[in-house]
C-alpha cells in the first residue's frame, strides 16, 4: 500500500509539474558563453512547459555561489541551474570547503553543449602562437599578465595546465567572469585569456583579438584555421568545456524526466541548433545518467591537473 501510495503521489506530481514560474540560475556573470546557451535553450523550453523560465545570473567563487543557491533550494523542479566544466569537475578538487556536495546535492537533467576554449591575446602582443608566447614567456618571466574567468575557473586551470607543459611564469589576474575579463583584455590591462569560442569569435573575426589555439584536442569548426594547443607543440594539452542543466539533489524522477525530455526536443529544433553552431557551440544533449558518467570522468581528470599544477585557489 505504501508502495502504491507513492508511485500514485509521484506520478501527480509530474502531472502538475510545472505550475509556476522556474528559475534557472546562471553562476557567471551576464553576456558569458553560459548566458549565450542558456537563454535561448530556456526561451524553447517555456514554450513546452507552458511556464515562464526566469534566467538568473548569480557570479562569484568561480561559479559556486550560484550552485550553491541551487543546491540548496528546494528540490522541487523550480529552482535550476545552468552548469560548467567549472562548478561540476574543477571545484571538486580545488575548492577546499564547498557550501555543498557536489555530486549529492545536485541532480544533472542534460548535458546541452559544448564549447572549444580558445586562447586569445591582445594584438599588442609580440605573438602569432603558442610556440612565440612561450618564447616571449621564458624571456621575461612572471612580467605577462594573463587574466582568468575567476579563481578555480576552467580558464584558470587551462592557464596553469599550460604554465606547468610550457614551464613558464606568468602573473595570473583573476576576474568575475567572462564580461570584465574582456572588458581588460581590450583595453590592454592583460595580455592574454583562455575563454569560450562564442564568447570570444567575434572580437577574433573583428581582429580585435588574436586566437592562438584551441585548447581541445580537435580545432574548432567555428576556427578552423587555428591549431590547438596540442598542435602547437605542447602534446596532450586537451580541456573540454561542457554545459548543462541540473536541479537540486533529491529532485523527483518524474520531474527530472520531463525537464529531461523538454530539453532533449529543444536540443533537436533545427533553428535552435543552427544557433548554437553560428556561436560556436557544438550542442549534444544526454540522458541524466549520461551526465553523471561525464561529471564523474571530468572530476578526476581535472583532479590529476590540480596536482600537477599544483593550482591553488588564491
Amino acid at each position: 500500500m505504501a508502495f502504491a501510495l507513492a508511485l500514485v503521489t509521484s506520478t501527480a506530481v509530474a502531472q502538475q509539474y510545472p505550475g509556476r514560474q522556474i528559475r534557472l540560475i546562471a553562476p557567471f556573470p551576464p553576456a558569458g558563453a553560459v548566458d549565450l546557451v542558456g537563454r535561448p535553450l530556456a526561451a524553447r523550453m517555456q514554450e513546452a512547459l507552458g511556464q515562464q523560465i526566469v534566467f538568473e545570473n548569480r557570479p562569484g567563487a568561480g561559479g559556486n555561489i550560484g550552485a550553491e543557491v541551487v543546491a540548496k533550494s528546494p528540490a522541487d523542479g523550480y529552482v535550476l541551474l545552468m552548469a560548467a566544466v567549472t562548478t561540476h569537475s574543477i571545484s571538486a578538487t580545488l575548492i577546499q570547503k564547498l557550501g555543498y556536495d557536489l555530486q549529492k546535492d545536485l541532480a544533472p537533467i542534460s548535458l546541452v553543449a559544448n564549447s572549444p576554449q580558445v586562447l586569445v591575446a591582445h594584438p599588442s602582443l609580440p605573438v602569432k602562437g603558442v610556440r612565440d608566447l612561450i618564447t616571449l614567456a621564458r624571456a621575461k618571466p612572471g612580467e605577462l599578465n594573463w587574466a582568468s574567468q575567476g579563481n578555480g575557473t576552467l580558464s584558470h586551470l587551462e592557464q596553469e595546465l599550460l604554465k606547468s607543459m610550457a614551464k613558464i611564469e606568468v602573473t595570473h589576474v583573476p576576474y568575475k567572469g567572462s564580461s570584465p575579463a574582456l572588458a581588460d583584455l581590450f583595453g590592454g590591462q592583460v595580455s592574454l585569456l583562455f575563454d569560450s569560442v562564442p564568447a570570444v569569435l567575434h572580437h577574433v573575426r573583428s581582429g580585435k583579438l588574436r586566437a592562438l589555439a584551441v585548447a581541445t584536442s580537435r580545432r574548432s569548426n567555428a576556427l578552423p584555421d587555428v591549431p590547438t594547443v596540442a598542435e602547437a607543440g605542447l602534446k596532450g594539452f586537451a580541456a573540454e568545456n561542457w554545459f548543462g542543466l541540473m536541479a537540486p539533489g533529491g529532485t523527483a524522477n518524474e520531474i527530472i524526466t520531463r525537464l529531461n525530455t523538454e530539453a532533449v526536443k529543444a536540443l533537436a529544433t533545427p533553428d535552435l541548433r543552427k544557433r548554437l553552431q553560428d556561436l560556436g557551440f557544438e550542442p549534444r544533449s544526454s540522458t541524466p545518467d549520461e551526465l553523471r558518467t561525464i561529471i564523474s570522468g571530468e572530476i578526476a581528470l581535472w583532479a590529476k591537473v590540480i596536482r600537477d599544477s599544483g593550482a591553488k585557489v588564491e
